[in-house]
């Protein structure tokens, strides 16, 4: 079991952007195509912006046309958890980081094969991690 990340609140206000605060702490969303790894089409891993965990890799990095940043499914199960959102009178399924709970979007059952899954993510809550030896390949 991996340890957990905790933090007061005036904490996590110092240590992170006031986006990523309203987003990762306060659940909010980025307005969609606006996020800056939304394009990205480097290889590499996407890590939670607030604590640092490698949670996604950009192999299973798709387009969904959502306007976020799309994965077919983090890079091991025990670095996401997902959680019940009835939020705004839907049933959706929260995704927030294993390790501090930052809140990183929602994960659907509408995504392609070969896991059928399509975990929608904030750029805000990530931060890219290029792959060694990879060159900027554009957008």
């Amino acid at each position: 079991m991996q340890q957990t990340i905790e933090k007061a609140d005036e904490e996590w206000k110092k240590d992170l952007t006031s986006e990523q605060y309203r987003v990762l702490r306060k659940k909010e969303t980025e307005s969609p195509f606006s996020g800056n790894l939304y394009h990205n089409k480097e290889k590499g891993v996407y890590a939670c912006a607030g604590c640092g965990q490698e949670l996604f890799s950009s192999d299973t990095k798709f387009d969904s046309g959502t306007g976020w940043p799309s994965f077919l499914d983090a890079i091991a199960a025990d670095r996401v958890r997902l959680l019940p959102d009835n939020s705004y009178s839907m049933q959706r399924t929260e995704v927030v980081c294993a390790r501090c709970g930052g809140h990183l979007g929602h994960v659907f059952d509408d995504g392609p094969k070969p896991t059928g899954k399509r975990y929608c993510i904030n750029s805000v809550s990530l931060d890219f991690r290029k792959a060694a030896g990879e060159e900027k390949t554009g957008d």
